[in-house]
């Protein structure tokens, strides 16, 4: 099981165009299933970047292991990893198994290193048939898998989701559903889908950009089922 690296939030404030969008978070974590909730425009998707160094807060820092993002953002992409919303906007080769290389190849890591990793997760995915598929006709939710294993192939020690199950059907959100629950890694999984989080150590509800509750997601799903019919 991969070690979970410290992940701090201390006063972290930011805004778009004066617009405040974080207001002053303060979180430590370091559970291994994390799930952040909230409505649209509540800041959770602006925090998942923030999380693995792609945004620096206007104020405040994110520390991952002592080591701010806003000094070391390439260290904080290193153990965090992002799978992006929409998978279009993380695949970038051409064919699956070029799109899955891209990112180790990038850390110079050797060709039968590199050729070895890639293997191994398109067969163990069943993937191995769409090696050297066009990247851009697979179904959605061979999609979204690969955009995952853009991510899992650089093994980061925490991998930030951002609404996984987002455009899938029932039978696609079951099967990511599944992959992610067998990743080893820490996993802060930001969504709507509620089910999907019940068996998770910790859920944390934002609005307007503030922490409203922190603790078990029971509890958690329960005040922001509340918070929507006040």
């Amino acid at each position: 099981m991969t070690d979970v690296p410290v992940i701090e939030l201390r006063d972290v404030r930011h805004d778009f165009d004066g617009v405040p969008v974080l207001c002053g978070l303060n979180l430590r974590l370091a559970e291994r299933r994390i799930a952040i909730i909230g409505d649209n425009g509540s800041g959770k998707s602006t925090l998942a970047r923030m999380l693995n160094g792609l945004l620096v807060p206007r104020a405040g820092e994110v520390k991952i292991d002592g080591a701010s993002t806003r000094d070391d953002p390439a260290a904080a992409r290193a153990a965090i990893g992002l799978v992006f919303q929409n998978p279009e906007h993380q695949i970038i080769m051409p064919t699956v198994e070029e799109d899955l290389a891209f990112g180790p190849r990038n850390l110079n890591l050797p060709r039968a290193e590199i050729a070895a990793r890639v293997d191994d997760l398109l067969v163990r995915y069943g993937l191995a048939d769409k090696r050297t598929q066009p990247a851009h006709l697979l179904s959605g939710g061979e999609k979204k898998l690969l955009s995952i294993l853009s991510v899992v192939i650089m093994r980061p020690r925490t991998i930030v989701f951002d609404e996984p199950m987002t455009s899938l059907d029932r039978r696609n959100r079951a099967r990511i559903a599944r992959v992610m629950a067998e990743l080893p890694q820490q996993l802060i999984t930001i969504t709507h889908d509620l089910d999907l989080i019940v068996d998770y150590d910790r859920a944390i509800l934002l609005a307007g950009g503030e922490l409203v509750a922190d603790g078990p997601p029971q509890e958690v799903i329960a005040r922001y089922e509340q918070q929507d019919e006040t």
